[in-house]
């Protein structure tokens, strides 16, 4: 499935974040469209891949993967363009499917893409007439919106309308296939019929160009947020797209610095939004769509003005950067808080661009080493610029040092995830934060483990996105509730939504591997909670977690929640876990417990590809009510 249709950001919540903002404004301090306008190539010359007619440029970056690339051509010549109803969009509304209009939708970018990449692999004008054919296709299409993202139109319904066009990460994805394949081949298409490119280029001016210019409201543009509202991956991948468009299509040198000038104050709200140390909030299920994205435009930024406009050697950006390979436990397996799956979806070949753009050996490394252990490291799909650039470096990082190191500890401070590793191979990884995130889920001072690169005491993700996920509906779902992550149910009471639901007193010790922080205000008044001080301890012999509380009054049954994976036995005073061929002994104290594993059936497939068709829920409940008291666990190897 296309990572863009399942990726979304709270449409429906604009939240608030005051600790992170900062006026940084790397890009558009000091700077004017006047002043950037003397640095803007024209007439496309900042394209680094050769013309269409240059047949041995194309060789060279094809390399061996060019057969390949022209099968998958080959695979497109009889492709039926499938046409988007009525029906398709209101699904959506009617029933929270976002799939019946997005999987259309991505099968039609997905073929014009491979058409558009054998053409230039071969260069024999085999594949034109079905590009035209795509092209025309999509030149008629009211909007190249997703049907999720319509309702905010004037409307506020699913269906679009040709007076109100909007930009979404659909559109301006879409927008960005078509600038390329027009870049690439206007002067083929004239041949054909001049109308082609002529009423490319108009759609889209209309769908993308314009509105982007006009339209001060959207919110990914944060042009008009204050300093305390969300800014997520849609404004750098959004800004991206769009950047591409108008750089592959403006050739008037004033307005051209006006929009580039535009998109750096833009791209500045996210850079001013997200924190300093580096982390991705949403996860790496997001990194490539956030600090992803944002490398991508700023290697735009950086080819239109010959390196005079760059941030690459900007020590944010590589911290960044680096995130996802400090985020990688090996074996797929990811830190995967908020919405992120705990599997990789990187490709190695995008990791190692970013880390040599940056001077990253560490990044490079892991790419290298992601790319050489899969068969095919070009990640073919919808974006077409990045499968361009994979093609271009694929013989290079072939030939690259591969090697993935996880330091000891990595503490990003500001975000407020904690990652720490032992010499017998456990991987502790906790997080402390608020539970108002993008992508929130109910789930600050949790945590997961992994055993010899192999997870046992888990983050279970998301399910398929839905309506439901994003609306008032989203707090029931069971994978966003703090009593399904490895938390404290306190007096009967899960964890709150909100900004003020938070954890607080956070004191960490990288070197010992130990955490502490005080649980008790992300939890609503109900649980009566004064205090509940949970610290985490990592040791060469495994974790122990001990829970120190306080209440105002004892009225219901404390519960500790853990979320497990493999093989699930609890026998006495202790649960055996076997995982692959690792077992493992979370001990606890049967005077204080009575245990009670819940088999957690994964019918949704975006968990069970994941998890397999169950996980396990262990609860482990107080058998006395007092207001104070003190909970131990252990975690080890048998």
């Amino acid at each position: 499935m296309n990572k863009i249709l399942l990726s979304i950001v709270f449409l429906c919540l604009i939240l608030t974040k005051v600790s992170g903002y900062e006026n940084r404004n790397f890009l558009s301090a000091n700077q004017s469209p006047e002043k950037i306008g003397n640095t803007l190539a024209l007439n496309q010359k900042w394209v680094q891949y050769p013309s269409y007619a240059d047949r041995e440029g194309w060789d060279s970056i094809m390399g061996k993967n060019k057969t390949t690339t022209i099968n998958r051509g080959v695979a497109k010549l009889k492709y039926e363009w499938r046409v988007i109803k009525a029906t398709d969009y209101l699904e959506y509304e009617r029933t929270g499917n976002r799939f019946t209009m997005q999987n259309i939708n991505s099968a039609n970018n997905i073929a014009l893409v491979d058409l558009v990449l054998a053409e230039l692999a071969e260069g024999k004008g085999r594949f034109l007439d079905q590009i035209a054919n795509g092209v025309f296709y999509l030149s008629e299409r009211t909007s190249w919106v997703l049907s999720a993202h319509l309702h905010r139109q004037k409307s506020k319904r699913s269906m679009p309308n040709e007076t109100d066009q909007i930009i979404d990460l659909g559109s301006a994805e879409t927008g960005a296939i078509l600038s390329w394949t027009y870049y690439f081949f206007n002067k083929e298409f004239d041949k054909i019929d001049p109308v082609i490119s002529q009423r490319l280029k108009f759609e889209i001016y209309k769908k993308i160009i314009i509105p982007y210019r006009t339209d001060d409201s959207m919110f990914w543009m944060a042009l008009n947020a204050s300093p305390t509202e969300l800014v997520n991956n849609w404004n750098p991948w959004n800004n991206s797209n769009v950047l591409q468009c108008i750089m592959l299509l403006e050739n008037d040198s004033v307005q051209l610095s006006k929009d580039v000038y535009r998109s750096m104050i833009s791209v500045d709200k996210f850079m001013n939004y997200i924190s300093s140390d580096g982390a991705c909030e949403e996860g790496p299920s997001y990194w490539e769509h956030a600090a992803g994205k944002l490398y991508d435009y700023l290697q735009f930024l950086h080819w239109i003005s010959g390196g005079k406009i760059s941030l690459f050697n900007s020590k944010m950006v590589k911290d960044m950067g680096e995130y996802i390979s400090r985020s990688y436990i090996g074996n797929e397996w990811v830190v995967n808080f908020a919405d992120a799956s705990a599997k990789l979806s990187t490709n190695g070949n995008f990791i190692y661009r970013y880390g040599k753009a940056v001077s990253s050996a560490e990044m490079m490394h892991f790419g290298a080493q992601l790319a050489q252990k899969s068969q095919n490291s070009i990640a073919y799909g919808t974006d077409l610029f990045r499968v361009l650039e994979s093609l271009k470096y694929d013989a290079e990082i072939r030939s690259s040092k591969a090697e993935h190191a996880i330091p000891d500890y990595t503490i990003y401070s500001e975000t407020q995830f904690y990652y720490f590793k032992s010499k017998q191979n456990f991987f502790l990884a906790a997080k402390g934060g608020f539970n108002a995130v993008s992508h929130n889920h109910n789930d600050a001072g949790s945590f997961a483990l992994w055993v010899n690169e192999q997870p046992v005491i888990i983050d279970a993700g998301v399910g398929t996105y839905t309506r439901q996920t994003f609306g008032p509906e989203r707090y029931t779902i069971w994978t966003m509730r703090s009593k399904y992550h490895n938390l404290p149910t306190i007096n009967g009471s899960e964890q709150s939504y909100g900004r003020s639901y938070k954890v607080t007193d956070v004191k960490v010790d990288g070197k010992k591997r130990s955490l502490s922080m005080n649980l008790a205000q992300a939890y609503p008044s109900d649980a009566q909670v004064q205090n509940w001080t949970r610290t985490y301890n990592l040791t060469d012999k495994g974790l122990i977690i001990i829970d120190k509380y306080s209440l105002i009054k004892a009225v219901q049954a404390n519960e500790i929640n853990f979320l497990l994976w493999g093989k699930v036995e609890v026998q006495n005073n202790r649960v055996l876990i076997t995982v692959k061929n690792e077992q493992l002994e979370l001990s606890f104290d049967k005077n204080q417990f009575t245990p009670n594993l819940e088999t957690v059936s994964l019918t949704d497939t975006k968990l069970s590809n994941v998890w397999g068709k169950e996980v396990y829920r262990l609860t482990l409940t107080a058998k006395v009510l007092i207001e104070n008291g003190e909970y131990k666990f252990i975690i080890r190897k048998l």
